[in-house]
């Protein structure tokens, strides 16, 4: 006899729907089903190879003018400057 025999799992599994009940038991396995179903067609499509016949979309043109509202981009890297060291001071 282990730990868990099978009488262990009949009263674990009678208090579980003494407790929550029925009717939560079974609107907890239809979400927990349909976000299985969701996460394997979501891996399905990823796995598709693209269409070789599709055109590719080009990239959107930028705006001659921005507005001063939109947030600007600076991209830039940051380099180590060595200044020299004065001694008369």
């Amino acid at each position: 006899m282990g730990i868990f025999d099978w009488k262990h799992w009949i009263v674990i599994l009678v208090v579980v729907v003494l407790v929550f009940g029925t009717k939560k038991l079974k609107n907890l396995g239809t979400d927990v089903g349909e976000s299985i179903k969701g996460f394997r067609k979501a891996m399905n499509d990823d796995e598709k190879p693209a269409d070789p016949t599709a055109t590719p979309v080009p990239p959107a043109q930028p705006q001659a003018t921005q507005s001063v509202n939109q947030p600007h981009t600076i991209d830039v890297q940051a380099q180590k400057v060595e200044e020299p060291i004065r001694k008369d001071v």
